[in-house]
């Protein structure tokens, strides 16, 4: 049986069940299909109910669906099990309901999990609060080096669910897991797992950073070949430890030191794997160059060697490792390299939306005309200045929170030149490139990572870095 086709127990469990759905949206909208599709008796809820909504409740009502919208906190009469979109919360009203009738609740990805046939493509999986997307871009590169049948799938934005019942057949999945979704995964299981770091984020779900980092944790519950750690980040180690895993499982850390047995890390500009060979208290296996990691910043190294950890777990090759890393081309506004005007490097890191973010791509250069601010989503950037002044030139910040930002580069970098742009039009970007050019010297470089999210300026963090690559382009034509 292949990865398209259901087990035939869970499919009888499910039909005839009363289901509720949480949510429409990306997940909500297949899910409800899904288990309608399994003989569910399916009843979707909605929070909102604006054009959008509407539009996907008239497509599931056409299948015989029910849809509630504007009430996602009161659960329906009957419902026996409740699936979830990842995003709402654990304390919601309709989630306290479940719990006092003993209603369990999952979410697609445990839906997807269950719904795998006995012959199922096992999962990579990673997870982290930065370089998820790209880790799991470079694994599936690499798999696909080793001739392996493959896709990116889960938070990357492609269904699990589409995945598992899809006609296509895979060998292995690279699967990348959100933080809300394995709150609502219980029963994950993965071939092998990643956590690559572990940074205050989204503590406003979550309730604490204890609770955001078992939450994360749960992705090495049950893993079979190796749980893989971030050799420079104790708390990933710690989730290691605290997980219950088969036997002979091993814990595997990545560093971009030189690496103990057991590890991948880097030698004199070599990416070698002491874990997944013959005699590894003596030996090493080269898998790939630093050269081969687009782009060479060292946190982007840390994405390639979690990669190659979890592929080698898998019994890939060392020269797919380094075929899949080559072929590898990351995606837009992640330290993108945009152009060099007049001796100066201008990179867009839009999707540095944190200051965990930011601090990576802030080490990777060495003298900085920093662009930042936006909506700050409650953090505080002192440990981000402090860490990061020797680096800067020079900082331009715009946005609604750039005060939060300007204040601690007063306190802790008080002699870089500081340029504030009280203006959200749509030439803003334009003017804090040309700020920015002002400031910058030969073999500086200007880097956008606002450290804060987009959303007081830009529809979206694609938007922001689009309107800063314009703005340089720009520069670079005036010049021409």
């Amino acid at each position: 049986m292949g990865s398209g086709q259901v087990t035939s127990s869970v499919s009888s469990e499910l039909k005839g069940k009363h289901v509720t759905v949480a949510g429409l949206g990306v997940s909500g909208v297949p899910a409800a299909k899904v288990l309608h599709g399994l003989g569910a008796i399916v009843t979707a809820v909605n929070d909102g109910a604006d054009e959008r909504a509407q539009a996907q409740a008239a497509e599931l009502e056409a299948l015989g669906i029910t849809v509630r919208l504007g009430d996602g906190d009161t659960l329906p009469e009957g419902t026996e099990l409740i699936v979830t979109a990842p995003g709402w919360k654990p304390d919601k009203p309709l989630f306290a309901a479940a719990e006092r009738a003993g209603v369990p609740v999952w979410g697609d990805v445990e839906l997807a999990w269950r719904l795998r046939g006995p012959d199922a493509a096992p999962w990579l999986a990673v997870t982290g609060t930065n370089g998820k997307t790209t880790t799991v871009q470079m694994l599936a590169s690499i798999l696909k080096a080793a001739g392996l049948r493959t896709a990116a799938v889960g938070n990357i934005g492609v269904s699990l669910l589409d995945a598992v019942l899809g006609e296509e057949q895979y060998d292995v999945l690279a699967v990348e897991l959100s933080s809300y979704q394995l709150h609502w995964a219980p029963s994950l299981r993965a071939h092998s797992a990643a956590v690559l770091n572990l940074a205050p984020d989204h503590l406003d779900w979550h309730g604490s950073m204890e609770a955001y980092a078992a939450d994360k944790g749960r992705i090495y519950e049950g893993n079979r070949v190796a749980c893989v750690y971030n050799a420079a980040d104790k708390a990933t180690e710690d989730l290691v430890r605290a997980a219950d895993v088969e036997e002979g499982c091993r814990a595997v850390g990545f560093t971009l030191g030189t690496p103990a047995p057991s590890q991948l890390g880097v030698v004199e500009g070599i990416l070698v794997d002491r874990a997944f060979v013959e005699n590894r208290q003596k030996n090493a296996q080269e898998v790939a160059e630093v050269a081969d990691v687009n782009p060479p910043a060292p946190h982007n190294i840390a994405n390639a060697l979690a990669a190659a950890a979890l592929a080698r777990a898998y019994g890939v090759p060392a020269k797919a490792v380094r075929d899949g890393l080559r072929a590898f081309t990351p995606d837009a506004h992640r330290i993108a390299h945009v152009a060099d005007v007049d001796g100066v490097a201008y990179v867009d890191d839009s999707k540095a939306t944190n200051t965990h973010a930011a601090e990576a791509s802030l080490a990777a250069y060495e003298s900085i005309v920093w662009i930042a601010g936006g909506l700050a989503k409650g953090a505080t950037f002192d440990e981000l200045v402090t860490k990061s002044a020797p680096r800067l030139r020079g900082a331009v910040l715009i946005g609604a929170d750039r005060a939060l930002i300007r204040e601690a580069l007063a306190r802790h970098a008080p002699e870089v030149p500081v340029v504030d742009l009280d203006r959200t039009d749509t030439g803003a970007m334009r003017a804090a490139v040309q700020e920015a050019r002002r400031l910058a010297r030969t073999g500086d470089t200007v880097l956008l990572a606002p450290a804060c999210a987009s959303m007081d300026m830009f529809a979206n963090y694609n938007k922001r870095g689009d309107a800063f690559a314009d703005a340089v382009r720009e520069l670079g034509s005036v010049d021409g």
